[in-house]
């Protein structure tokens, strides 16, 4: 019953959004804010011609590289400095400083060192997903139970031991976390890459619209990208379900996930 309100209730609001973008185009004209009939129908034609599938190839390429190259270091430094309190007090302003830094100031220069092609876009998302993935794990590494711990060490399990089947279990839900609340900045940035130099990708087939006030292929372009999002955020789920049939749910990690 709760699904069927839930899906009613998403409904509803797509409905008021729509009606909404009809009212906005009727009221701005059509050359600013492209009438969803329009959208949509632009939107098909990017599809059969294949230029969305071409584009949008190489903006999830950007971004799940991207994701690789930020996460898996974001992933494995909280579990290294965990015995290391000494080192993550020093890091720990250097990394907030990191963190707080406005990645896309650092676009120009990632696109004169790594040129206008697939590795800057690369870098950029990984700079991005870095620092939010080491964040959410390190929390799951605080969170993680003294008392299980001690009792590990009272049966005589190593560090290591004990980081792989008592810390690890513990924070792969603050992992995932992480993952789910990069993956819309990460695609974000890509597009962003793309727009500031690019020849390829939906941030490129977005400036080019822009510039030739295509707007139809403007909004059939984040359309398409709100699509994209959803689609790997629902990916993400799947795998973390998966992984984590094992472990009941639990309120407070509910409320982090869907954050």
């Amino acid at each position: 019953m709760n699904r069927r309100r839930a899906l009613r209730d998403r409904a509803l609001v797509a409905l008021v959004a729509i009606v909404a973008w009809q009212l906005a185009a009727l009221t701005w004209g059509a050359q600013w804010v492209s009438p969803p009939i329009s959208t949509a129908r632009r939107l098909v034609e990017l599809v059969l011609g294949g230029d969305l599938a071409r584009h949008a190839a190489f903006t999830l390429l950007a971004a799940a590289g991207g994701c690789l190259l930020g996460g898996v270091p974001g992933t494995v430094l909280p579990l290294s400095l965990r015995r290391a309190p000494r080192v993550t007090a020093i890091l720990d302003p250097y990394l907030v400083a990191g963190y707080g830094m406005p990645k896309l100031a650092l676009a120009p220069l990632f696109i004169l060192w790594f040129g206008i092609g697939l590795a800057s876009k690369v870098v950029l998302v990984a700079s991005l997903v870095f620092f939010l993935v080491l964040f959410s794990t390190a929390a799951g590494v605080r969170a993680v139970d003294g008392r299980l711990v001690a009792m590990a060490r009272v049966v005589g399990a190593s560090e290591h031991s004990i980081a792989r089947l008592v810390v690890w279990p513990g924070a792969v839900p603050y992992v995932f976390a992480g993952f789910k609340i990069s993956l819309p900045y990460a695609i974000g940035a890509a597009v962003v890459g793309e727009m500031i130099s690019s020849s390829r990708g939906l941030g490129y087939l977005i400036a080019a619209a822009s510039q030739d006030f295509d707007s139809a292929t403007v909004f059939a372009t984040l359309a398409a990208l709100a699509l994209l999002v959803v689609a790997a955020a629902h990916l993400i789920e799947v795998v973390e379900r998966r992984l984590l049939r094992w472990r009941p749910a639990r309120p407070m990690e509910s409320l982090v996930t869907t954050a």
